[in-house]
């Protein structure tokens, strides 16, 4: 088996992560790294304290379930909670983030964003460019090998 690479290998832990999830809507799970470090990571889960979509279902508004804080947000505020300085990092997402964590992946100063699959917002592209962060789409065959479905 390829060694795999430091994008491959973040990306491998964040499709772990988003396993924690507890929306069906959209699993997903991020890990904000920086000099090939984990400092944070966070998937899609309720407040801290409230019930879970896969326990009460959805709340839905607009199209979208409300109920939960989306990955990238909740590993910036894990970042923050335990103090870990993410100014410069890079966060990888399984899926690209939508417009309101991407604002908040720029305000934080993550400098690299890497995903693995598109996710409905085309601003990232443009805006990521005029702020010089880097947006990478991960292509890959198979997230993780010999992984259960």
């Amino acid at each position: 088996m390829k060694r795999a690479s430091w994008d491959e290998y973040f990306m491998d832990i964040a499709v772990v992560v988003a396993r924690r999830s507890t929306c069906s809507r959209k699993n997903v799970g991020s890990v904000i790294v920086g000099d090939k470090t984990i400092l944070s990571t966070g998937y899609n889960g309720s407040v801290r304290g409230l019930p879970h979509c896969d326990e009460v279902g959805h709340m839905m508004v607009d199209g979208h379930c409300v109920r939960t804080i989306h990955a990238e947000v909740n590993a910036i505020i894990q970042a923050a909670k335990n103090g870990s300085r993410i100014d410069g990092a890079s966060i990888y997402v399984t899926a690209s983030p939508c417009w309101n964590c991407f604002k908040a992946i720029c305000n934080v100063g993550i400098k690299r964003i890497v995903f693995e699959e598109f996710y409905r917002d085309e601003r990232i592209f443009e805006v990521s460019q005029a702020l010089g962060i880097e947006l990478v789409e991960l292509h890959r065959e198979k997230a993780l090998p010999n992984a259960a479905p």
